[in-house]
C-alpha cells in the first residue's frame, strides 16, 4: 500500500485519522476476496437479515449491489471494551529516518498507525477504546470511552508520541504494564505494541506484568513489532559499518556478514522462546513486520473479536 503521507511541524502524523481510514478500507475491499468475508459485513455495520424482522431499517442500496438483504445496526450498544497499549521507548523509533509512505515507517509510527485503524473500526462498531502510552515513564493514560471527542484526544496523543523520543537508555516495560493491568477492572480486549527489547534479566518479569494483564479475564493479544528486514535477517551490505544499541549508545564497528549467521540463529531463537512462552500464558503472540502492511493487524483484531464476544 503506497499511501502518502504527511507529517507536521513536530514529526507526527498531520492526519492520522484520515491515514488510518484508508489502511481500514484497503483492508475492507481486500476481504471481499478472501476468506474473511464474513467480517466484512459486521465491520460495515451490518447483519443479514432474517425473515420475520422488521424490514425498517433495511439497507436497499447494498441490496442493489449484493443481492443479499442486510439491516442497518443503529443502536447496538457497546458490547465490546478495548484497551491499546503503545511503547514508546527509544527503540522503537527504529528506523531513525522513516519515509513519506506509510511502506517506510518505523516502529512507533507503524504501532500509532496500526492502533489508530484499530480504532477506526472500533469507533464504527461503537465500542469502547482505551490507551495506554509508556517510554521512560508512564506517559498517558485513557480508560475505555466511546465518544468522538474521546477519539480525537487518543489520535493526537498517538501523532504526538510518533514526534517524541524517550531519552532514556532503559525501559522497564514490565513496570509499566503492572500499572496498566491495575487500571482495567472491567473485562477488556487487550493489545500490546511493543520491540519486545528487553534485558534478559526483565523477561520473567515481563511475562509476570503479561499474566496480570490477563487478570479479570482480560484477553491480550501482543503484536511484535520488528523490521524484519534489518532486525530479524540482518540484511545489511557487507561494508564497514557502526552498529549503534539505539537505547545504550553502546556500539560495535564491524563487516556484516562476519556476525551474520551467528545473529540470525540468536534472534531466530530469541523470536521463538516468546512465541513458545506466550503460548503458555495463553497470550496471543502475533509477529508485526513495519514492511508487511497492516492487514495481519487488522484481520487478527476481527478474528480476536469473534472469540472474545
Amino acid at each position: 500500500m503506497d499511501l502518502q503521507l504527511e507529517l507536521n511541524k513536530t514529526g507526527g502524523f498531520k492526519n492520522l485519522e484520515l491515514l488510518a481510514k484508508q489502511v481500514v478500507e484497503g483492508f475492507i475491499a481486500g476481504m471481499h476476496k478472501s476468506p474473511f468475508h464474513g467480517f466484512s459485513a459486521e465491520f460495515a455495520e451490518h447483519k443479514i437479515y432474517n425473515q420475520g424482522e422488521s424490514t425498517k431499517h433495511i439497507d436497499w442500496k447494498l441490496y442493489a449491489k449484493t443481492d443479499r438483504l442486510y439491516t442497518k445496526r443503529y443502536d447496538e450498544e457497546t458490547n465490546l471494551r478495548c484497551h491499546l497499549i503503545l511503547d514508546n521507548s527509544t527503540s522503537m523509533h527504529y528506523p531513525e529516518a522513516s519515509g513519506t509512505t506509510i511502506d517506510n515507517l518505523n516502529k512507533v509510527a507503524f504501532s500509532a498507525l496500526a492502533s489508530a485503524s484499530l480504532m477506526h473500526i472500533l469507533k464504527k462498531q461503537r465500542d469502547a477504546v482505551g490507551l495506554s502510552i509508556y517510554s521512560d515513564d508512564y506517559d498517558f493514560y485513557a480508560p475505555e470511552k466511546g465518544s468522538e471527542r474521546h477519539h480525537q484526544m487518543l489520535l493526537n496523543r498517538l501523532s504526538e508520541a510518533v514526534a517524541t523520543k524517550s531519552q532514556s537508555k532503559t525501559t522497564e516495560t514490565y513496570h509499566y504494564l503492572h500499572q496498566i493491568a491495575e487500571k482495567i477492572h472491567r473485562r477488556s480486549l487487550i493489545f500490546l505494541f511493543t520491540d519486545m527489547f528487553q534485558t534478559s534479566e526483565d523477561d520473567a518479569k515481563m511475562f509476570e506484568a503479561l499474566r496480570h494483564l490477563k487478570h479479570n479475564k482480560h484477553e491480550v493479544v501482543l503484536f511484535h513489532v520488528f523490521d524484519k528486514s534489518k532486525e530479524l535477517k540482518f540484511n545489511f551490505d557487507n561494508r564497514p559499518k557502526r552498529f549503534i544499541d539505539i537505547e545504550t549508545g553502546d556500539y560495535i564497528n564491524l563487516y556484516a556478514d562476519t556476525i551474520k549467521d551467528n545473529y540470525e540463529k540468536a534472534v531466530a531463537d530469541y523470536f521463538n522462546s516468546l512465541r513458545i512462552k506466550c503460548g503458555q500464558y495463553r497470550i496471543k503472540y502475533v509477529e508485526a513486520d513495519i514492511n508487511a502492511g497492516f492487514n495481519h493487524i487488522l484481520t487478527t483484531y476481527m478474528i480476536e473479536r469473534q472469540k472474545f464476544v
